[in-house]
């Protein structure tokens, strides 16, 4: 566990660069900074595979004076040694996709066929599944779920359906008219005009298509070094998350091995990523959401909007139940600690550390919805530091309360700490050596 003495390694620490795969993963409900952290470890890596979700959620990284949204391309793009690889499992609106080549272009951010890969067999968002993510959550009414009518929850839908349109399907005009013709959805589409458009999204992809799993796979076997990141976190995965206010894929570290199409053999390390409050967008159960001032004062010191809807954040208290139902089903072996700094302000910090019920009081994460609806948190109160801290490089330059907050989070999840964040700029990042 924690010794007393913790300091900067510009060794990376228990990050051990000798091993070659790394899974990171949000143990939230996503928007942990998940891309700041990929883009940190990203400098000493060869590939960043993404492997789910779509462009429903996005990471944003700031180098220097400029800021850079991501939503559907790994966070490894920002290095020009960097491979980075679309996988399998995400669901990809090329139009999107494109428009964010593009857009990184004129950010001097500019990618061809060495630098990003697209798997052949990721499915493609069409124009009807827009539509029809909107109509669906128009008609649930007073069960909204949040979604961001993207088009991303019937995409999986035609997937598992087994009546989607592929990647390697834009590369063939016949393959992809039989396919929008036989698509089950298309029946008030122009498909013509989807033909076309679709088309020439083939055109301009067909460079960065591959098999990536084969690809990774040789990567992997000639000691390339590799992280996998997924989109949003724990919380909303579509099995283990508070289901059904979830997105559509698993975005949970076994989800990783589909994903990519690799053996769960040759995952090294799980590398969870923490908020050091708590914060989820869309409708669900949150028992640590705070209202009025503290909620306030988090959204707007932790610019808690959404960087693919700007939609603002829910926020509230740091919840130890659900972080450590995140270390047990995803096998986190360390853990990233992202946005201390946003807590310098306050006197005094809350942490949940279980929950009354009907029931009675528990301390693991309810599987029943109503249940965890009704829970109420059982708080500790730690003292805050009331200073600035955005420009500590050291562990050891934290204030007291800083610190005993750190290792209060570890001591409780019985998981190390490997890196603090204490502010959006890749400098702003404290990397703790364990002894």
């Amino acid at each position: 566990m924690w010794n007393t003495h913790l300091q900067l390694t510009t060794q990376w620490g228990i990050l051990n660069y000798a091993m070659s795969v790394k899974v990171i993963v949000g143990t939230q409900w996503g928007d942990e900074g998940k891309g700041k952290i990929t883009d940190i470890l990203a400098e000493k890596m060869d590939y960043v595979v993404r492997y789910q979700g779509g462009n429903n959620a996005g990471h944003t990284v700031v180098v220097g004076e400029s800021t850079f949204k991501l939503h559907l391309i790994p966070s490894g793009i920002l290095y020009q040694s960097v491979v980075s690889v679309i996988g399998n499992g995400v669901v990809i609106d090329p139009g999107v996709l494109l428009n964010e080549i593009d857009t990184l272009a004129q950010q001097g951010i500019h990618i061809d066929a060495n630098r990003l890969k697209i798997s052949s067999i990721a499915h493609v968002i069409l124009p009807v599944h827009r539509s029809m993510d909107s109509q669906q959550e128009s008609r649930r009414r007073e069960e909204k779920i949040g979604t961001t009518g993207r088009g991303i929850g019937p995409c999986y839908t035609d997937k598992v359906s087994r009546v989607g349109v592929r990647v390697m399907d834009l590369l063939c005009n016949d393959r992809l008219a039989s396919r929008l013709k036989k698509h089950p959805h298309m029946v008030d589409e122009d498909i013509d005009q989807v033909l076309a458009d679709y088309a020439d999204f083939g055109k301009r992809l067909a460079p960065f298509v591959v098999d990536t799993s084969l690809l990774i796979n040789q990567a992997i076997s000639s000691g390339k070094r590799i992280i996998m990141e997924g989109a949003q976190g724990t919380m909303l995965d579509v099995d283990h998350g508070t289901y059904p206010f979830v997105t559509s894929s698993n975005p949970i570290s076994g989800a990783a091995c589909i994903g990519a199409g690799i053996g769960p053999h040759k995952i090294d390390q799980v590398i969870g990523v923490t908020k050091a409050y708590s914060t989820r967008v869309g409708e669900g159960p949150f028992p640590t959401e705070e209202f009025g001032d503290v909620s306030e004062y988090l959204r707007t010191k932790g610019c808690e909007f959404g960087t693919t809807t700007s939609r603002p954040r829910r926020c509230g208290w740091l919840d130890l139940v659900v972080l450590r139902y995140a270390v047990r089903i995803n096998g986190i072996t360390e853990i990233c600690l992202t946005k201390l700094d946003v807590l310098d302000d306050l006197k005094t910090i809350k942490v949940c550390t279980g929950y009354d019920t009907p029931n009675g009081r528990i301390e693991e994460f309810p599987l029943d919805l109503d249940v965890f609806s009704e829970a109420k948190p059982i708080y500790d109160e730690l003292p805050g530091w009331e200073s600035d801290i955005s420009q500590c490089t050291n562990f050891d330059d934290l204030p007291l309360n800083a610190k005993s907050y750190v290792k209060y989070i570890s001591n409780v999840l019985g998981v190390h700490i490997s890196l603090v964040s204490v502010g959006s700029n890749r400098k702003q990042t404290i990397h703790l050596l364990q002894h």
